[in-house]
């Protein structure tokens, strides 16, 4: 039940407001309502890509499976470097050209603008170049006054300087039809209708805002969010924009550019191969137009035409022999052009050709570590300079490869020569031994050597070439698309559900949090709660706040304040019930001024008195006496004169009231200088010992007792203390005189009587049952 109370204590301040909460919730789902209603909505775009591991194909199956398995590690070095270049400022800039991002179309609605992209409203040409308009900003303002002209109008103190026309000015802006030139600061403008499906209307407001493409560039590129995971290949990438339509194209271009841009690196490899494929292919060819002319010479000298059946004569280990010379002739040759080739590309950027047919692995993986090397730092320089410390660690190793592959290159002929040498010996010691080889035919046999040395690099460079074309052709992408770019129907922000609990919240919150504070600030006494939470006093009852009006109840009273003065009145009848045959003495009392004492005083014996009750009202608040002003009693004579005097009669200060025969009243009397010393006369008891036989009760309006020591000087006459606390009026740290009072047992008998509670506020019981009799009826008040 204790719980109850405390869970019914901490909701009441909450209830009684329950009217301004609701309308302060209420208040925020309309604002919140009116914010979504207007307010402009973005929507994301998503898209996904897959980048490609060129070197995965070089990776023993075995470590693939390992790594499949999450035993290594992948490296992520190449996906991370892909999402710099996928980000980056020059490629983001590049799309935002192409959609044409920097100049938007706005229509203007009933309250606000939304921006249109595809299918705009009016056509315009500028007569500028592409580098000029990529940076101007400005906004102008068209409005569609016919199908045939317009009000041309500059927005921003910019634009109105760069309109130049000598027509009229209105309000409007300027009066132009379509298809005429407007000169503006940065060129002359064309603008055009649309016309069909999305013509433009009559009347409507159009502002066209154009923007440098570095500020779009920048705005799109911080709205990028481009997210991976650890060991994945995957990435995934985001962006919101206010039209859905931009999101998409956005990402969809800014992927093709990115693969365009990766294409375009390895078609200069190949380009590369191939450029020096065909220089060699040139010069073989010639050599070997010569060696064809030298060999038709010595058959025209020598008359030798039957070379078939002269050469079944070579013995089948000098074919062999002279197969390997021919091998490694040719190493020879493909060495000597390789490092004429790097003698003529020692730039840094310089790719080179690979695969051309040397027999040696380790100048195979050193080309291609080279052309890597060269592709990455091309791609870096394209958004930052030569100076950049990556770019300078990248050029340092491509020379280092350079001469490394030199000496490679340097080492492999050194080792073809040297067995291209023995063989020639090996073949000298073969051709000594067939004696019957006429000199003049060994001769031709020398020509017809060299003639297919010359004819086998042909067309392996031949062979070579039509491989790299092959390769220029198909040039793969390096990012998959995975899933194109998509954007949901549903706005990401705001989101309603959010924006209306957002709202809601923040509506109770407010009205809820202010009443907390009020509460927590307030220490005022309002309620029989405050009482009881700072003292263990009897709760005699509460008295409703009234008109000022009105100050006194009357015989014949309906009022909250007649009633509960009637409830006070009982609860008095109930503690006090044990005393009989003399009159019931009941003292009023209070911690400070104006808290109501003298008036509940008065209404508690004119209560009593209603009651057909003998009562007698006491006003011993000698300082400050205030009883005799409610009921317009003279206080000529009272309770000071009866002390000071000792001639006068306890009956010669009573007097009795005109309208009420059950009521007398002693007044306080002259105020005297020194009223504690009077109280403390022999006369006061006297007095009380009087009136006790003649009255039923006995009301006595006493001074603070947190003021003065007046109350306690005479509260031993006393059968009850009633101490008024008046509502929203004393602190509650006050109430400890009151506690202190009752626990030290120095004011007998005393309970609590609440005053000045506002019902309204519902910090009292309240009180009234029934109807007036004497009312009348809101029909009958004409009558």
């Amino acid at each position: 039940m204790k719980q109850n109370d405390q869970f019914k204590d901490l909701i009441e301040p909450y209830l009684r407001q329950w009217k301004l909460i609701v309308f302060c919730a209420i208040s925020a789902l309309i604002l919140a309502f009116l914010y979504l209603r207007y307010t402009n909505y973005q929507y994301a775009a998503n898209a996904t890509i897959k980048i490609k591991d060129n070197k995965a194909t070089t990776k023993l199956p075995e470590i693939s499976n390992l790594q499949n398995y999450g035993l290594f590690k992948t490296d992520q070095n190449n996906v991370l470097d892909e999402v710099e270049v996928i980000k980056s400022r020059a490629l983001i800039t590049e799309v935002v050209k192409e959609l044409k991002f920097n100049i938007q179309f706005f229509v203007e609605g009933r309250i606000q603008a939304h921006e249109v992209y595809e299918n705009p409203p009016l056509n315009i040409n500028f007569s500028t170049t592409d580098s000029i308009l990529h940076s101007i900003d400005t906004t102008f303002n068209i409005q569609i006054n016919s199908a045939k002209d317009f009000y041309f109008k500059g927005l921003t103190e910019e634009s109105k300087f760069s309109i130049k026309s000598n027509k009229k000015v209105e309000d409007e802006g300027i009066l132009y039809d379509f298809g005429e030139s407007v000169e503006t600061g940065f060129g002359d403008i064309i603008i055009t209708p649309v016309i069909g499906q999305y013509a433009t209307k009559i009347g409507s407001n159009i502002r066209i805002k154009i923007s440098p493409i570095n500020k779009i560039a920048s705005f799109y590129k911080s709205k990028l969010q481009i997210s991976t995971k650890e060991t994945s290949s995957i990435i995934k990438l985001t962006i919101t924009d206010e039209v859905r339509r931009k999101a998409q194209l956005f990402l969809d271009k800014l992927i093709e550019k990115y693969n365009n841009d990766v294409v375009n690196d390895k078609q200069m490899v190949v380009k590369a191969t191939s450029d020096f494929i065909n220089n060699r292919l040139q010069l073989v060819s010639e050599e070997l137009g010569k060696v064809d002319l030298t060999a038709e010479t010595i058959q025209q000298q020598n008359k030798l035409t039957d070379l078939e059946t002269q050469s079944s004569l070579y013995l089948q280990s000098e074919k062999e022999n002279e197969a390997r010379i021919v091998a490694a002739a040719n190493q020879i040759q493909l060495v000597d052009y390789m490092q004429s080739h790097l003698q003529e590309n020692e730039a840094s950027n310089d790719f080179l050709p690979t695969n051309i047919g040397i027999a040696d692995n380790g100048i195979s993986q050193v080309t291609q570590r080279h052309n890597q090397l060269v592709a990455e730092r091309n791609r870096i320089l394209k958004h930052s300079s030569e100076k950049n410390p990556t770019v300078v660690n990248l050029s340092n190793q491509i020379k280092e490869l350079k001469d490394n592959l030199n000496q490679s290159l340097t080492s492999v002929k050194s080792s073809n020569q040297i067995t291209y040498n023995s063989l020639l010996e090996e073949n000298n010691r073969i051709n000594s031994q067939i004696y019957s080889v006429p000199k003049k035919q060994k001769q031709f046999k020398d020509i017809k050597r060299q003639q297919d040395i010359k004819e086998s690099l042909y067309l392996y460079l031949l062979q070579k070439r039509e491989e790299s074309a092959v390769s220029l052709g198909v040039s793969s992408p390096n990012a998959k698309i995975v899933d194109h770019a998509y954007a949901s129907g549903k706005p990401v922000s705001p989101k309603k559900p959010i924006i209306m609990l957002a709202a809601l919240i923040l509506g109770l919150s407010i009205p809820i949090g202010f009443i907390y504070l009020r509460n927590l600030l307030d220490s005022k006494v309002h309620s029989i709660t405050d009482i009881k939470k700072h003292t263990d006093i009897p709760f005699l009852g509460d008295i409703p706040k009234s008109s000022k009006r009105k100050q006194l109840i009357e015989k014949v009273d309906y009022t909250p304040k007649a009633e509960a003065f009637r409830m006070v009145r009982t609860n008095i009848e109930f503690m006090l019930q044990s005393i009989d045959g003399r009159a019931k003495t009941i003292f009023t009392t209070s911690t400070t001024s104006k808290e109501g004492k003298s008036h509940s005083s008065i209404n508690l014996a004119l209560s009593l008195s209603y009651s057909g009750k003998k009562v007698l009202l006491i006003e011993t608040d000698i300082r400050v006496p205030k009883a005799t002003n409610y009921l317009n009693v003279e206080n000529k004579v009272g309770i000071t004169n009866y002390i000071v005097n000792p001639k006068l009669h306890v009956s010669d200060i009573i007097q009795h009231l005109k309208n009420n025969d059950n009521l007398d009243v002693i007044p306080s009397g002259t105020i005297p200088p020194n009223p504690a010393e009077l109280l403390m006369s022999n006369r006061v008891d006297m007095l009380f010992e009087e009136v006790k036989k003649s009255y039923d009760y006995i009301i006595v309006d006493t001074a603070a007792v947190g003021l003065v020591t007046d109350t306690l000087l005479i509260s031993k006459h006393a059968d009850m203390f009633v101490y008024v606390v008046r509502a929203n009026y004393i602190e509650k740290h006050q109430l400890q005189l009151a506690q202190r009072m009752y626990s030290e047992k120095r004011l007998p008998n005393m309970a609590i009587l609440l005053n000045c509670v506002d019902y309204k506020k519902g910090t009292g019981y309240g009180y009234g049952y029934g109807n007036n009799p004497n009312k009348k009826k809101w029909w009958k008040k004409s009558s």
